[in-house]
Protein backbone atom coordinates (compact mmCIF):
# COMPACT_ATOMS: atom_id res chain seq x y z
CA UNK A 1 0.00 0.00 0.00
CA UNK A 2 2.58 2.17 0.94
CA UNK A 3 4.51 2.01 -2.21
CA UNK A 4 1.00 2.36 -4.56
CA UNK A 5 1.58 6.23 -2.90
CA UNK A 6 4.41 7.36 -4.16
CA UNK A 7 5.30 9.46 -7.23
CA UNK A 8 5.95 6.70 -9.20
CA UNK A 9 4.88 3.04 -9.32
CA UNK A 10 8.01 1.80 -8.23
CA UNK A 11 9.75 -1.51 -9.46
CA UNK A 12 9.18 -4.56 -6.16
CA UNK A 13 13.11 -4.86 -6.56
CA UNK A 14 13.61 -0.76 -6.05
CA UNK A 15 15.94 -0.84 -3.11
CA UNK A 16 14.27 2.81 -1.42
CA UNK A 17 10.97 1.63 -2.16
CA UNK A 18 12.02 -1.36 -0.34
CA UNK A 19 14.40 0.41 2.24
CA UNK A 20 11.63 3.05 3.23
CA UNK A 21 8.88 0.30 3.94
CA UNK A 22 10.95 -1.74 5.97
CA UNK A 23 12.46 1.10 7.86
CA UNK A 24 8.86 1.78 8.42
CA UNK A 25 8.02 -1.63 9.64
CA UNK A 26 11.23 -1.36 11.51
CA UNK A 27 9.84 1.69 13.10
CA UNK A 28 6.88 0.40 14.40
CA UNK A 29 8.17 -3.18 15.66
CA UNK A 30 10.79 -1.06 18.11
CA UNK A 31 7.48 0.11 19.78
CA UNK A 32 7.94 -2.04 23.17
CA UNK A 33 5.60 -4.86 23.02
CA UNK A 34 2.70 -3.51 26.11
CA UNK A 35 2.78 -0.33 23.16
CA UNK A 36 1.38 -2.90 20.86
CA UNK A 37 -0.69 -5.02 22.62
CA UNK A 38 -2.56 -2.30 24.16
CA UNK A 39 -3.15 -0.30 20.88
CA UNK A 40 -3.84 -3.38 19.39
CA UNK A 41 -6.50 -4.21 22.43
CA UNK A 42 -8.04 -0.43 22.30
CA UNK A 43 -8.84 -0.54 18.56
CA UNK A 44 -10.12 -4.36 18.35
CA UNK A 45 -11.69 -4.71 21.91
CA UNK A 46 -12.58 -8.16 23.30
CA UNK A 47 -14.25 -9.21 26.34
CA UNK A 48 -13.54 -12.62 28.95
CA UNK A 49 -16.10 -13.43 30.83
CA UNK A 50 -14.09 -13.53 34.77
CA UNK A 51 -17.31 -14.59 37.26
CA UNK A 52 -20.28 -12.39 36.77
CA UNK A 53 -18.27 -9.62 34.96
CA UNK A 54 -16.84 -9.19 31.66
CA UNK A 55 -13.05 -8.25 31.67
CA UNK A 56 -12.30 -6.24 28.98
CA UNK A 57 -8.98 -7.02 27.53
CA UNK A 58 -7.21 -3.28 28.14
CA UNK A 59 -8.51 -3.61 31.51
CA UNK A 60 -6.67 -6.96 31.59
CA UNK A 61 -3.52 -5.54 30.47
CA UNK A 62 -3.54 -2.46 32.86
CA UNK A 63 -4.38 -4.61 35.91
CA UNK A 64 -0.96 -6.43 35.18
CA UNK A 65 1.10 -3.68 34.44
CA UNK A 66 -0.42 -0.58 36.35
CA UNK A 67 0.99 -1.18 39.91
CA UNK A 68 4.78 -1.75 38.66
CA UNK A 69 4.57 0.74 36.65
CA UNK A 70 2.90 3.35 38.94
CA UNK A 71 5.75 2.44 41.55
CA UNK A 72 8.66 2.88 39.20
CA UNK A 73 6.78 6.36 38.03
CA UNK A 74 6.76 7.84 41.36
CA UNK A 75 10.35 6.44 42.28
CA UNK A 76 11.47 8.53 39.26
CA UNK A 77 12.59 6.16 36.80
CA UNK A 78 10.75 7.67 33.89
CA UNK A 79 11.70 11.14 34.48
CA UNK A 80 11.18 13.39 37.36
CA UNK A 81 7.61 13.15 38.98
CA UNK A 82 5.53 16.13 37.77
CA UNK A 83 2.60 18.07 39.22
CA UNK A 84 0.49 16.72 36.30
CA UNK A 85 1.29 12.86 38.19
CA UNK A 86 -0.02 14.09 41.61
CA UNK A 87 -3.25 16.07 39.80
CA UNK A 88 -3.79 12.78 37.86
CA UNK A 89 -4.19 10.64 41.40
CA UNK A 90 -5.42 13.06 43.25
CA UNK A 91 -8.02 12.72 40.66
CA UNK A 92 -8.61 9.29 40.81
CA UNK A 93 -8.28 9.65 44.95
CA UNK A 94 -11.45 12.12 44.55
CA UNK A 95 -13.48 10.25 42.49
CA UNK A 96 -13.16 7.64 44.52
CA UNK A 97 -13.99 9.51 47.51
CA UNK A 98 -17.02 11.52 45.46
CA UNK A 99 -18.35 7.84 44.65
CA UNK A 100 -18.04 6.37 47.97
CA UNK A 101 -20.32 9.49 49.30
CA UNK A 102 -22.72 9.31 46.26
CA UNK A 103 -23.28 5.65 45.43
CA UNK A 104 -21.07 3.15 48.24
CA UNK A 105 -22.67 0.06 46.82
CA UNK A 106 -20.79 0.66 43.50
CA UNK A 107 -17.85 2.57 44.74
CA UNK A 108 -15.22 -0.74 44.33
CA UNK A 109 -16.00 -1.56 40.79
CA UNK A 110 -16.21 2.00 39.41
CA UNK A 111 -13.20 3.90 40.86
CA UNK A 112 -11.57 0.45 40.31
CA UNK A 113 -12.45 0.32 36.80
CA UNK A 114 -11.30 4.32 36.67
CA UNK A 115 -8.25 4.42 38.15
CA UNK A 116 -6.97 1.21 35.55
CA UNK A 117 -8.52 2.64 32.67
CA UNK A 118 -7.15 6.34 33.20
CA UNK A 119 -4.11 5.86 35.31
CA UNK A 120 -3.20 2.99 33.45
CA UNK A 121 -3.12 4.55 30.13
CA UNK A 122 -1.44 7.42 31.08
CA UNK A 123 1.46 5.78 33.31
CA UNK A 124 1.50 2.86 30.30
CA UNK A 125 2.72 6.22 27.81
CA UNK A 126 4.98 7.84 30.59
CA UNK A 127 6.71 4.83 30.99
CA UNK A 128 7.08 3.51 27.39
CA UNK A 129 7.39 6.24 24.81
CA UNK A 130 10.27 8.23 26.14
CA UNK A 131 12.20 9.61 23.02
CA UNK A 132 11.83 10.45 19.53
CA UNK A 133 11.83 7.00 18.28
CA UNK A 134 9.22 5.47 20.34
CA UNK A 135 6.53 8.49 19.52
CA UNK A 136 7.50 8.32 15.65
CA UNK A 137 6.72 4.47 16.24
CA UNK A 138 3.66 5.23 17.43
CA UNK A 139 2.53 8.14 15.01
CA UNK A 140 3.59 5.12 12.24
CA UNK A 141 1.33 2.29 14.28
CA UNK A 142 -1.88 4.65 14.52
CA UNK A 143 -1.96 5.81 10.92
CA UNK A 144 -1.28 2.42 9.26
CA UNK A 145 -4.16 1.19 11.89
CA UNK A 146 -6.45 4.02 10.37
CA UNK A 147 -5.72 3.18 6.43
CA UNK A 148 -6.18 -0.65 7.29
CA UNK A 149 -9.43 0.26 8.74
CA UNK A 150 -10.88 2.06 5.82
CA UNK A 151 -11.94 -0.26 3.69
CA UNK A 152 -13.94 -2.00 6.52
CA UNK A 153 -15.17 1.81 7.26
CA UNK A 154 -16.49 1.95 3.55
CA UNK A 155 -18.54 -1.55 3.97
CA UNK A 156 -19.97 -0.05 7.07
CA UNK A 157 -20.89 3.20 5.61
CA UNK A 158 -23.10 1.56 2.88
CA UNK A 159 -24.37 -1.49 3.42
CA UNK A 160 -25.18 -1.36 7.53
CA UNK A 161 -23.09 -4.44 8.50
CA UNK A 162 -20.14 -4.02 11.17
CA UNK A 163 -17.87 -6.54 9.71
CA UNK A 164 -15.16 -5.98 12.40
CA UNK A 165 -17.96 -6.51 14.84
CA UNK A 166 -18.94 -9.56 13.33
CA UNK A 167 -15.62 -11.01 12.88
CA UNK A 168 -14.65 -10.34 16.89
CA UNK A 169 -17.68 -11.25 17.58
CA UNK A 170 -17.38 -14.79 16.42
CA UNK A 171 -14.68 -15.41 18.45
CA UNK A 172 -15.29 -18.33 20.54
CA UNK A 173 -15.33 -17.76 24.35
CA UNK A 174 -14.70 -13.77 23.49
CA UNK A 175 -17.29 -10.94 23.46
CA UNK A 176 -16.97 -7.39 22.14
CA UNK A 177 -19.09 -4.12 22.10
CA UNK A 178 -22.49 -4.24 20.95
CA UNK A 179 -23.83 -2.65 17.32
CA UNK A 180 -25.20 0.32 18.11
CA UNK A 181 -28.12 1.18 16.06
CA UNK A 182 -28.03 5.22 15.08
CA UNK A 183 -29.85 6.93 12.34
CA UNK A 184 -28.24 7.45 8.87
CA UNK A 185 -26.43 11.05 8.33
CA UNK A 186 -26.31 12.65 4.63
CA UNK A 187 -27.34 9.24 3.58
CA UNK A 188 -24.65 6.90 5.04
CA UNK A 189 -24.56 5.06 7.77
CA UNK A 190 -22.23 6.21 11.04
CA UNK A 191 -19.03 4.30 11.04
CA UNK A 192 -18.59 2.52 14.71
CA UNK A 193 -15.79 0.55 13.40
CA UNK A 194 -14.73 -2.06 16.76
CA UNK A 195 -15.62 1.11 18.93
CA UNK A 196 -17.90 1.67 21.61
CA UNK A 197 -19.83 4.33 19.75
CA UNK A 198 -19.16 6.20 16.20
CA UNK A 199 -18.03 9.13 17.99
CA UNK A 200 -15.21 7.13 19.43
CA UNK A 201 -14.30 5.99 15.99
CA UNK A 202 -13.62 9.35 14.63
CA UNK A 203 -12.05 10.50 17.73
CA UNK A 204 -9.30 7.30 17.06
CA UNK A 205 -9.19 8.89 13.30
CA UNK A 206 -8.85 12.64 14.17
CA UNK A 207 -5.98 11.50 16.51
CA UNK A 208 -3.78 10.03 13.69
CA UNK A 209 -4.67 13.15 11.26
CA UNK A 210 -1.87 15.41 12.67
CA UNK A 211 0.58 12.96 13.52
CA UNK A 212 0.52 12.07 9.60
CA UNK A 213 0.87 14.72 7.96
CA UNK A 214 2.78 16.84 10.32
CA UNK A 215 4.67 14.05 12.64
CA UNK A 216 5.88 12.39 9.81
CA UNK A 217 7.31 14.85 7.58
CA UNK A 218 10.51 14.21 6.05
CA UNK A 219 10.45 10.36 7.27
CA UNK A 220 7.77 9.72 4.71
CA UNK A 221 7.48 10.28 0.97
CA UNK A 222 5.30 13.79 0.54
CA UNK A 223 2.84 12.60 -1.77
CA UNK A 224 2.22 9.05 0.53
CA UNK A 225 2.20 11.13 3.39
CA UNK A 226 -0.77 13.45 1.97
CA UNK A 227 -2.57 11.53 0.51
CA UNK A 228 -2.57 9.03 3.60
CA UNK A 229 -3.66 12.33 5.45
CA UNK A 230 -6.60 12.64 3.40
CA UNK A 231 -7.63 8.67 3.70
CA UNK A 232 -7.33 9.38 6.94
CA UNK A 233 -9.71 12.53 7.22
CA UNK A 234 -12.51 11.05 4.87
CA UNK A 235 -11.99 8.04 7.17
CA UNK A 236 -12.51 9.92 10.37
CA UNK A 237 -15.78 11.57 8.61
CA UNK A 238 -16.97 8.24 7.63
CA UNK A 239 -18.18 8.58 11.78
CA UNK A 240 -20.43 11.21 10.54
CA UNK A 241 -19.89 13.06 13.78
CA UNK A 242 -19.65 16.70 14.21
CA UNK A 243 -17.18 16.70 16.90
CA UNK A 244 -14.92 14.39 14.74
CA UNK A 245 -15.09 16.66 11.99
CA UNK A 246 -14.81 19.28 13.64
CA UNK A 247 -11.10 18.06 15.49
CA UNK A 248 -10.03 17.37 12.19
CA UNK A 249 -10.86 20.96 10.71
CA UNK A 250 -8.98 22.58 13.51
CA UNK A 251 -5.80 20.86 13.46
CA UNK A 252 -5.91 21.22 9.17
CA UNK A 253 -6.76 25.07 9.85
CA UNK A 254 -3.62 24.93 12.73
CA UNK A 255 -1.24 23.24 10.35
CA UNK A 256 -2.07 26.07 7.19
CA UNK A 257 -1.84 28.64 10.13
CA UNK A 258 1.70 27.41 10.68
CA UNK A 259 2.92 27.59 6.80
CA UNK A 260 0.90 30.68 5.59
CA UNK A 261 2.56 32.32 9.05
CA UNK A 262 6.20 30.66 9.71
CA UNK A 263 8.27 33.31 9.04
CA UNK A 264 6.46 35.63 11.77
CA UNK A 265 7.55 33.65 15.48
CA UNK A 266 4.32 35.88 16.63
CA UNK A 267 1.80 33.48 14.92
CA UNK A 268 0.18 31.79 17.35
CA UNK A 269 -0.58 34.88 20.05
CA UNK A 270 -2.03 36.71 16.79
CA UNK A 271 -4.37 33.36 16.51
CA UNK A 272 -5.21 34.06 19.99
CA UNK A 273 -5.96 37.44 19.86
CA UNK A 274 -8.14 36.68 16.54
CA UNK A 275 -9.99 34.28 19.07
CA UNK A 276 -10.48 36.67 21.72
CA UNK A 277 -11.71 39.23 19.10
CA UNK A 278 -14.47 36.66 18.26
CA UNK A 279 -15.49 35.96 21.49
CA UNK A 280 -15.99 39.04 22.27
CA UNK A 281 -17.48 40.08 18.89
CA UNK A 282 -20.07 36.99 19.40
CA UNK A 283 -20.98 38.06 22.95
CA UNK A 284 -21.90 42.08 21.98
CA UNK A 285 -23.40 40.68 18.79
CA UNK A 286 -25.26 37.91 19.63
CA UNK A 287 -28.43 37.69 22.42
CA UNK A 288 -26.79 34.52 23.44
CA UNK A 289 -23.67 33.74 25.21
CA UNK A 290 -20.64 32.39 22.89
CA UNK A 291 -20.01 28.99 23.89
CA UNK A 292 -23.96 28.56 23.48
CA UNK A 293 -23.27 29.98 19.34
CA UNK A 294 -20.62 27.52 19.59
CA UNK A 295 -22.72 24.25 20.82
CA UNK A 296 -25.19 25.42 18.05
CA UNK A 297 -23.32 25.81 14.96
CA UNK A 298 -20.97 22.94 15.61
CA UNK A 299 -23.65 20.35 14.84
CA UNK A 300 -25.54 18.32 12.03
CA UNK A 301 -28.90 19.55 13.22
CA UNK A 302 -30.07 22.77 14.78
CA UNK A 303 -31.88 20.36 17.43
CA UNK A 304 -28.84 18.92 18.41
CA UNK A 305 -27.15 22.05 18.89
CA UNK A 306 -30.21 23.01 21.04
CA UNK A 307 -30.55 19.93 23.02
CA UNK A 308 -26.36 20.63 23.81
CA UNK A 309 -26.80 24.04 24.77
CA UNK A 310 -29.70 22.49 27.25
CA UNK A 311 -27.91 19.82 28.89
CA UNK A 312 -24.95 22.51 29.53
CA UNK A 313 -27.42 24.53 31.19
CA UNK A 314 -28.86 22.04 33.29
CA UNK A 315 -25.36 20.52 33.84
CA UNK A 316 -23.86 23.85 35.01
CA UNK A 317 -26.92 23.54 37.53
CA UNK A 318 -26.42 20.38 39.20
CA UNK A 319 -22.25 21.30 39.12
CA UNK A 320 -23.42 24.49 41.29
CA UNK A 321 -26.15 22.48 43.82
CA UNK A 322 -23.64 19.55 44.38
CA UNK A 323 -20.00 22.09 44.07
CA UNK A 324 -17.90 19.23 46.20
CA UNK A 325 -18.63 15.82 45.58
CA UNK A 326 -20.82 16.20 42.72
CA UNK A 327 -23.70 13.51 41.95
CA UNK A 328 -21.51 10.32 41.30
CA UNK A 329 -23.46 7.96 39.47
CA UNK A 330 -26.75 9.35 40.24
CA UNK A 331 -29.11 10.34 37.52
CA UNK A 332 -28.94 14.61 37.10
CA UNK A 333 -31.68 16.99 37.47
CA UNK A 334 -33.05 18.48 34.01
CA UNK A 335 -36.30 19.19 32.65
CA UNK A 336 -38.80 16.67 32.38
CA UNK A 337 -39.41 16.07 28.68
CA UNK A 338 -35.19 15.92 28.55
CA UNK A 339 -35.61 11.96 28.42
CA UNK A 340 -31.88 11.02 27.55
CA UNK A 341 -29.60 11.04 30.52
CA UNK A 342 -26.52 11.26 28.06
CA UNK A 343 -24.11 14.36 28.69
CA UNK A 344 -22.24 14.57 25.76
CA UNK A 345 -19.32 16.82 27.65
CA UNK A 346 -16.13 15.35 28.83
CA UNK A 347 -15.11 17.80 30.69
CA UNK A 348 -18.82 19.36 32.06
CA UNK A 349 -19.46 15.45 32.69
CA UNK A 350 -16.70 15.27 35.25
CA UNK A 351 -17.46 18.71 37.08
CA UNK A 352 -21.11 16.67 37.54
CA UNK A 353 -19.68 13.39 38.77
CA UNK A 354 -17.04 14.10 40.70
CA UNK A 355 -17.35 17.65 42.43
CA UNK A 356 -15.48 21.08 41.49
CA UNK A 357 -12.25 19.40 42.93
CA UNK A 358 -12.54 16.53 40.75
CA UNK A 359 -13.07 18.50 37.60
CA UNK A 360 -10.38 21.02 38.69
CA UNK A 361 -7.62 17.87 39.66
CA UNK A 362 -7.54 16.81 35.55
CA UNK A 363 -8.29 20.22 33.77
CA UNK A 364 -5.48 21.41 35.59
CA UNK A 365 -2.92 18.56 35.16
CA UNK A 366 -4.06 18.36 31.46
CA UNK A 367 -3.49 21.89 31.07
CA UNK A 368 -0.13 21.91 32.92
CA UNK A 369 1.32 19.86 30.36
CA UNK A 370 0.36 21.14 27.81
CA UNK A 371 1.04 24.41 28.05
CA UNK A 372 4.30 23.76 29.08
CA UNK A 373 4.96 21.62 25.91
CA UNK A 374 3.53 23.80 23.99
CA UNK A 375 6.26 26.88 25.26
CA UNK A 376 9.01 23.91 25.63
CA UNK A 377 12.55 25.63 23.91
CA UNK A 378 13.53 22.83 21.49
CA UNK A 379 15.33 25.06 19.20
CA UNK A 380 18.27 23.63 17.04
CA UNK A 381 16.21 20.57 16.90
CA UNK A 382 14.00 20.47 13.72
CA UNK A 383 12.74 17.00 14.40
CA UNK A 384 11.63 17.77 17.90
CA UNK A 385 10.10 20.80 17.18
CA UNK A 386 8.17 18.90 14.45
CA UNK A 387 6.86 15.83 16.55
CA UNK A 388 6.06 18.30 19.08
CA UNK A 389 3.83 20.37 16.51
CA UNK A 390 2.33 17.42 15.47
CA UNK A 391 1.29 16.02 19.40
CA UNK A 392 0.25 19.86 20.06
CA UNK A 393 -2.40 20.16 16.69
CA UNK A 394 -3.74 16.71 18.14
CA UNK A 395 -4.77 17.60 21.65
CA UNK A 396 -5.95 21.20 20.32
CA UNK A 397 -8.37 19.28 18.01
CA UNK A 398 -9.07 17.10 20.67
CA UNK A 399 -9.13 19.55 23.68
CA UNK A 400 -12.53 21.28 21.86
CA UNK A 401 -13.73 17.57 20.81
CA UNK A 402 -13.84 16.64 24.65
CA UNK A 403 -16.59 20.03 25.11
CA UNK A 404 -19.04 18.23 22.66
CA UNK A 405 -18.37 14.24 23.47
CA UNK A 406 -17.92 11.92 25.78
CA UNK A 407 -15.33 9.34 26.46
CA UNK A 408 -15.55 6.07 28.43
CA UNK A 409 -14.07 2.44 28.12
CA UNK A 410 -11.30 2.12 25.82
CA UNK A 411 -11.37 5.20 24.60
CA UNK A 412 -11.24 6.96 27.93
CA UNK A 413 -8.34 4.95 28.79
CA UNK A 414 -6.51 5.46 25.07
CA UNK A 415 -7.10 9.41 25.65
CA UNK A 416 -5.07 9.29 28.63
CA UNK A 417 -2.76 7.06 27.00
CA UNK A 418 -2.10 9.18 23.80
CA UNK A 419 -1.78 12.72 26.38
CA UNK A 420 1.01 10.83 28.55
CA UNK A 421 3.05 10.08 24.95
CA UNK A 422 3.71 13.65 24.71
CA UNK A 423 4.80 14.29 28.63
CA UNK A 424 8.72 13.26 27.01
CA UNK A 425 9.26 16.23 25.31
CA UNK A 426 9.31 18.31 28.93
CA UNK A 427 12.93 16.47 29.54
CA UNK A 428 13.58 15.93 25.70
CA UNK A 429 17.01 17.34 24.99
CA UNK A 430 17.54 19.07 21.54
CA UNK A 431 20.87 17.76 19.47
CA UNK A 432 23.31 20.90 20.37
CA UNK A 433 22.38 20.50 23.99
CA UNK A 434 23.59 16.60 24.50
CA UNK A 435 26.74 16.48 26.62
CA UNK A 436 28.58 13.64 24.86
CA UNK A 437 30.21 15.01 21.91
CA UNK A 438 31.67 11.70 21.07
CA UNK A 439 28.18 10.03 20.74
CA UNK A 440 27.37 9.59 16.97
CA UNK A 441 24.78 12.18 16.02
CA UNK A 442 21.57 10.90 14.88
CA UNK A 443 20.60 11.30 11.17
CA UNK A 444 18.95 14.36 10.84
CA UNK A 445 15.04 14.08 8.90
CA UNK A 446 15.37 14.98 5.62
CA UNK A 447 13.43 18.26 5.59
CA UNK A 448 15.96 19.78 7.44
CA UNK A 449 18.55 19.91 4.87
CA UNK A 450 15.73 21.10 2.05
CA UNK A 451 16.56 24.70 1.01
CA UNK A 452 13.97 25.42 -1.93
CA UNK A 453 13.86 26.80 -4.74
CA UNK A 454 14.82 30.75 -4.89
CA UNK A 455 15.31 30.75 -0.89
CA UNK A 456 18.94 30.68 0.46
CA UNK A 457 20.41 28.64 3.41
CA UNK A 458 20.70 30.38 6.47
CA UNK A 459 24.24 31.54 7.24
CA UNK A 460 25.77 28.92 9.71
CA UNK A 461 25.41 29.88 13.46
CA UNK A 462 21.71 31.25 12.37
CA UNK A 463 19.58 30.77 15.55
CA UNK A 464 15.61 30.36 14.16
CA UNK A 465 13.47 32.66 16.31
CA UNK A 466 11.13 30.08 16.03
CA UNK A 467 11.42 28.15 19.01
CA UNK A 468 8.08 27.09 19.74
CA UNK A 469 5.42 24.81 18.79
Amino acid sequence: MTQALTHRRPDARDPRAAGAFSEAVATVARLPVPVLIYVMCVVFPVSIPVGPLNMTSVRLLLIVMIIPLTIRLLMGKYGRVLATDILFFCHVLWATVALAVNNPDRVVEQAGSIGIEFIGGYVLARAYIRSPEDFLGLCRLLVGIVLFLMPFAIVEAVTERHPLLEILGSLPGLGTVPEIAQDKRLGFNRVQGAFAHAIHFGLFAAIAMSLCVVGLKGTMNTTRRLVSSALIFITGFLALSSAAIIALALQLGLLLWSIIFRRFWWRWWLLAGLFVLAYVAVDLLSNRKPIYVFFSYMTFSAGTGYYRVLTFEWGMVNVFANPVFGIGLNDWVRAEWMVTSSVDNFWLLMAMSYGIPGFLFVALGYIIVLWRVMWRNLEGDAQLMQLRRAWVFTFMGLSFMLFTVHVWGNMYSFVFFMFGAGVWFLEATPRHERKDDNEAEPEPIRSQSVVRAGQQAPPAGHKSRFTRF
